[in-house]
């Protein structure tokens, strides 16, 4: 049986994300997935918009009819998209395992340097992730999880707000050509039985945990109550929720759920706040 219930490539599209809304509202099969060269309606985390000049990017979205997950469990489609995506993107414009990590909550980020670098906590946002549900706890959930990545965008061309925070593989690759198809086969590739092993029950916790790049980090959460220094001390691969600890000695622990939160920022030094900008990258 094939992964791929249905695949189509655009051109100049609003939003891949409403297209495969649009298919699962008439009836198509999971997995789906539509990709665009240009997005004029693409958005964020947040009601955020997400721009990216025609061709530099992977612009995809996935469509599910997870009836075999568990409601509140529905989040791990867009943990393991982020999985086989870093893990595609980083094959293809031959980065070496590890290079491409994830910000809690949906964010695909590199960090600038090595240990004794000055720059090194210095984030670069490569792309996001973003899930949608509709149904869920019905007899016919969907879940659509949309990603951009930053693949063939020069610097050069990055829009001037938000430069100082964002890259692309051919920038991380040293002006490597990024092939997007071979991309999104390969992120394919991975991402069957990355689907397969949750269909079964089975969550790729110890991937997901391990390329999360603000564990053992001090980190600026703003949530609606405003902002707050704690130390992120790991994730819950049952909950999908960001583990902190605060307080005197940080005895203080509690889990935060993406709801609650506006941004994450890292406040290690060389940090670059608009590391976590998601408007137009």
């Amino acid at each position: 049986m094939p992964f791929l219930g249905r695949f189509e490539q655009f051109g100049r599209v609003g939003s891949t994300n409403d297209i495969v809304r649009g298919w699962l509202a008439d009836g198509v099969p999971e997995v789906c997935l539509a990709n665009a060269d240009e997005q004029v309606a693409g958005r964020g985390r947040s009601g955020r918009t997400w721009q990216a000049p025609a061709g530099s990017s992977v612009l995809l979205s996935l469509g599910f009819r997870p009836t075999w997950l568990a409601p509140e469990r529905t989040w791990r489609l867009a943990a393991v998209a982020a999985i086989a995506m870093a893990g595609a993107a980083e094959e293809v414009a031959v980065l070496q395992p590890g290079t491409i990590r994830l910000k809690w909550p949906n964010d695909l980020v590199i960090e600038d340097g090595g240990p004794a670098d000055p720059r090194a906590g210095t984030l670069r946002k490569l792309g996001g992730v973003l899930g949608e549900t509709d149904g869920l706890g019905t007899s016919a959930p969907r879940a659509v999880v949309g990603i951009g990545l930053n693949a063939d965008w020069p610097a050069a061309a990055f829009p001037p707000d938000l430069a100082a925070g964002m890259t692309s593989l051919a920038e991380v690759s040293g002006g490597r050509p990024i092939d997007r198809a071979a991309l999104i086969d390969g992120f394919v590739d991975r991402l069957r039985p990355l689907v397969e092993a949750l269909r079964r029950g089975s969550f790729a916790a110890e991937s997901w945990t391990a390329l999360q790049v603000t564990t053992g980090r001090a980190i600026r959460l703003e949530t609606a109550d405003g902002p707050r220094v704690v130390e992120a001390i790991g994730v819950d691969a049952d909950s999908g929720a960001l583990l902190v600890a605060d307080g005197a000695a940080h005895r203080d622990r509690r889990a935060v759920l993406s709801g609650e939160v506006v941004h994450v920022r890292l406040v290690d030094a060389g940090s670059s706040p608009a590391a976590t900008a998601t408007g137009r990258v």
